[in-house]
């Protein structure tokens, strides 16, 4: 997140999404990357990788910073099939942000979402402006998918074990 015209953040997104939210008039905003839709309640260290949590951390920090609600634009982008062996992880995410973003009547006034290709994203925060480029070398960011996945998958399981339980109450 930022006010200072100087800045361009930047991600590169397989499956993952990445919301550019600005307040147009207050010149101030910012860029979030998460991994998989929903909360990942119970895994405080790993918060920022779910889109509730994600989109809350840039929603109330622009607001914070002297944004307005009811100004607020956004760009999404991602969500993309790059690895087939991940299923479905790209349209959840994409359902995820469509839904979150009518939910909270957030103007989305652009989006790059789906496909097949991984893409890079700049994003300057003080105007809104965002570009996008299609990645042709889809394979190494294939790659680094699925070693999270893999990664997530194991941090799972030792949770599970630490907490002696695999009952899960509602």
């Amino acid at each position: 997140m930022s006010d200072d015209p100087s800045v361009v953040l930047g991600t590169v997104l397989g499956s993952c999404i990445s919301v550019c939210i600005f307040d147009p008039i207050a010149h101030i905003g910012g860029m979030n990357h998460f991994l998989l839709p929903g909360s990942g309640e119970g895994h405080d260290e790993t918060a920022m990788r779910f889109g509730v949590h994600s989109m809350e951390m840039l929603v109330n920090g622009i607001l914070k910073a002297g944004g307005s609600r009811h100004r607020l634009l956004c760009k999404a982008f991602g969500g993309a099939a790059v690895v087939p062996t991940l299923g479905r992880i790209g349209q959840e995410n994409i359902s995820f942000i469509q839904h979150y973003l009518s939910d909270e009547g957030i103007n989305c006034i652009s989006q790059s979402l789906g496909g097949t290709q991984a893409r890079r994203v700049r994003f300057w925060p003080t105007t809104g402006r965002a570009q996008q480029n299609l990645v042709h070398d889809a394979q190494s960011i294939g790659r680094q998918e699925v070693d999270y996945s893999r990664r997530e998958a194991e941090a799972e399981q030792k949770w599970a074990r630490e907490c002696g339980s695999d009952i899960e109450l509602f």
